[in-house]
């Protein structure tokens, strides 16, 4: 059953009721409050404010945003030095740019002086779609893992983009905000809990859990669908969305991983040094059980829809389902 706790929409299992936003939305809206609230917000951008939905910010308060062009590594200089005088910059672009191109300036700049810059990465997974390999960042949540003092969130949809961007802003240090192209399902509500750093659990089986299916980014609601029909086979499910990558709920993934006994990771994003690396990380010190990894098996990605990508390289539901017989029966060859 859908935990209560949650307050997800009603009828959550109903694709066509759902609203579909784009998680980059959230940002969007996000960041106008959080500048609304606080005049030290500011916003850069490297010319792509409205893909990155930047603009809705920009228009408010053109004078607390700075277009720096295609030039991620500046941006990213130029963010730390705006934090290192009290101010909490947002700097956004593509994924695939920021982090991936200006890695050493983050690092550096950023990470090592433990300022308060955060970090969009916008169009990310191979969610993208159409644009292709070079376009989809799949390796962004293993480069930002590694760094010291970066905090790590991957929301589910439009609704916690919003508060994860909200929340960013009194969080201590750099934040790594991880977000999609596509128009994906809003399954959460104003009420839905959300706290950087805390798991929730979306999707509850009665009794003990045959198999836990720990997840985040909108790939939370292809878990939903597949815990729904894990649950007409009679496979009991519990269903985590894992959205702070970094630091982790640890206490929510090892009780998950006592109580089934088994363990499923879902992301849109390879599955070395991801989120599921990651898990398995607490795991093998605390709670060893079997884990089936859903993500890009080292591999690009192509060009295609989003539905048909997620589809072609088992990230849908059917591939979550796939996964959670197989983690259950190496727990009881």
């Amino acid at each position: 059953m859908v935990n209560q706790r949650v307050q997800l929409i009603v009828n959550v299992f109903d694709f066509k009721v759902l609203e579909q936003v784009p998680t980059r939305k959230g940002y969007g809206e996000g960041l106008l409050e959080a500048g609304e609230k606080n005049p030290q917000v500011m916003a850069l951008c490297a010319d792509l404010t409205e893909s990155t939905q930047t603009h809705l910010f920009v228009k408010k308060f053109p004078e607390r945003f700075i277009e720096m062009g295609v030039a991620e590594q500046n941006m990213a200089a130029v963010a730390s030095g705006l934090a290192n005088y009290g101010k909490i910059p947002f700097m956004a672009s593509y994924a695939i740019f920021s982090p991936g191109r200006n890695w050493e300036q983050i690092r550096t700049t950023i990470c090592y002086n433990n300022v308060p810059v955060k970090i969009v990465g916008s169009h990310a997974g191979v969610s993208v779609g159409a644009d292709g390999a070079t376009h989809q960042a799949l390796e962004d949540i293993a480069l930002m893992r590694a760094l010291p003092n970066m905090t790590i969130i991957h929301p589910c949809d439009a609704m916690e983009a919003k508060k994860a961007t909200l929340a960013a802003v009194q969080t201590k240090g750099p934040v790594y905000l991880r977000l999609c192209r596509p128009p994906t399902p809003v399954f959460t509500t104003a009420k839905t809990p959300f706290k950087v750093g805390r798991a929730e659990v979306f999707f509850e089986s009665r009794g003990k859990p045959d198999v836990a299916i720990i997840t985040c980014g909108p790939l939370v609601y292809s878990a939903l669908l597949a815990a729904a029909k894990l649950e007409k086979a009679k496979i009991k499910t519990r269903v985590i969305n894992n959205h702070t990558i970094k630091p982790m709920d640890e206490k929510t993934i090892i009780k998950a991983a006592k109580d089934a006994g088994a363990v499923v990771t879902v992301e849109d994003h390879q599955v070395r040094g991801g989120m599921g690396s990651a898990v398995t990380e607490v795991l093998a010190k605390h709670c060893p059980v079997p884990v089936e990894y859903i993500g890009m098996q080292n591999q690009f990605g192509e060009s295609g829809g989003p539905n048909e990508l997620i589809k072609k390289f088992g990230l849908d539901a059917e591939g979550i389902i796939r996964a959670a017989k197989r983690a259950i029966k190496r727990k009881h060859p």
